[in-house]
């Protein structure tokens, strides 16, 4: 009898039933709750920097010169350590520069920016199609690694975002081999109790971005595979998930898939966070506004977290030349306090900013060069008056309103560099 006990625990132990979770116990971010997090594409690259990939994310339609980009902003390169010469001109006749999110210093500089402005932390963008070619793959976790060294450096909370845009059912298995890997290898939830990592719900909180989305080579139902992995699984799951849904989700409008199987999963998550880039402008924006007060109320009866996403503005003329340029601006700031001082006013309590570096279309938040190269590219920039940093300055201020430290306020606060 004794053998037979031992033959079955030994066949449970190899199926993984009395397997321990792999993730350490907690963080010094325990909850998304209270906190002002932004999404950080770390996707840009540069000849010469050991990635391999060019201007990746920078060149347009093939080519990287005046008249072919894909940028809609040019970032203030002013205080990053390494940066690379770029065939655009400055007005003075010299060569602008730009930077490679591949090196270390530049994203240990963005994380200083969050630590230097009260942003608590970013997502870091993990696109599954990427991680099918072996650059693509070097270039993300070479990323993420330096992510992790400076979000401890600088005590900023960093969580996994995957972007399931463009893959197909079969690579839901990739995401899953993927997830083992970061908790494997680069220890991304196993690094102590003082961990950056975010944990919600006192488990590690990992995002999938692209649930809903109809016209796909994915299904919802697909999708549900990954979710009970992360959820059920004793080694590698225990995790809290955030689903990235479209705008319309919870009426299943427009644009969301119409199985209305899409709420009986999103009752397996933690977090639903709604893409809003683009879905309206400050004109708008008022009548949206209930749309999300109604999206926070359903999540509330479904014990869900909700977190809106709030955008500062938009700008996508270099990559697609047919479109607007500067199609939603950014007016001082305005637009985007108007959504941050909306989001509080009814009662959320979690930020998600769309985005920390994204200037191919228009919505980073950090730095922006007020002087862009001259020629046939043209460049959105703040208006006069309004500094490089005003974005990051006025996230770290909606930050402290969050978490009730300041009194929340209508009126937007003056640039820090504008106070008396």
């Amino acid at each position: 009898m004794k053998n037979i006990v031992i033959f079955i625990g030994v066949i449970l132990l190899q199926l993984g039933v009395f397997a321990q979770s792999k993730h350490s116990a907690t963080s010094i971010f325990k909850s998304y709750k209270g906190l002002v997090m932004a999404g950080y594409q770390g996707w840009f690259n540069a000849p010469g920097d050991g990635a391999k990939r060019g201007w990746n994310h920078y060149k347009g339609r093939g080519k990287f010169e005046p008249g072919y980009c894909k940028i809609d902003m040019w970032p203030d390169v002013s205080e990053y350590k390494t940066t690379y010469k770029t065939p655009f001109l400055l007005a003075d006749g010299k060569p602008a520069e730009l930077f490679s999110s591949y090196d270390a210093s530049s994203v240990n500089l963005h994380f200083k920016w969050m630590k230097d402005y009260g942003i608590d932390g970013v997502f870091i963008q993990r696109f599954v199609t990427n991680l099918k070619s072996r650059t693509g793959a070097d270039h993300n976790n070479t990323v993420l690694s330096n992510a992790i060294h400076a979000a401890e450096k600088y005590k900023r909370a960093i969580s996994v975002m995957y972007d399931l845009s463009g893959m197909s059912d079969k690579d839901c298995e990739l995401i899953i081999s993927d997830w083992k890997f970061l908790v494997d290898s680069l220890k991304v939830t196993s690094r102590g109790h003082k961990q950056s990592y975010l944990y919600h719900n006192n488990k590690p909180l990992v995002v999938l971005w692209g649930v809903g989305f109809p016209g796909r080579d994915y299904t919802t139902r697909s999708v549900e595979r990954v979710i009970d992995f992360l959820r059920d699984d004793a080694a590698y799951g225990g995790c809290s998930i955030m689903l990235g849904v479209p705008t319309y989700w919870r009426t299943l409008g427009k644009d969301t898939d119409k199985d209305p199987y899409l709420h009986t999963v999103l009752r397996k998550a933690d977090i639903v966070q709604p893409w809003l880039v683009g879905r309206y402008n400050e004109r708008t924006y008022p009548a949206f506004k209930q749309n999300i007060a109604d999206d926070l109320a359903w999540c509330k009866q479904n014990k869900l977290g909700y977190v809106p996403v709030i955008f500062p503005g938009f700008s996508w003329h270099n990559m697609n030349p047919g479109s607007a340029f500067d199609q939603t601006p950014r007016n001082k700031g305005q637009f985007f306090w108007k959504q941050l001082y909306g989001a509080l006013d009814i009662g959320v309590d979690m930020l998600y900013i769309a985005m920390f570096d994204e200037v191919d279309e228009g919505t980073a938040i950090f730095k922006i060069d007020q002087h862009p190269p001259v020629g046939d590219s043209r460049f959105v920039t703040f208006e006069e008056g309004i500094p490089s940093d005003y974005y990051l300055y006025l996230t770290g201020i909606a930050g402290k309103m969050l978490r009730k430290k300041i009194p929340l306020k209508q009126d937007i606060p003056l640039p820090a560099s504008k106070k008396k």
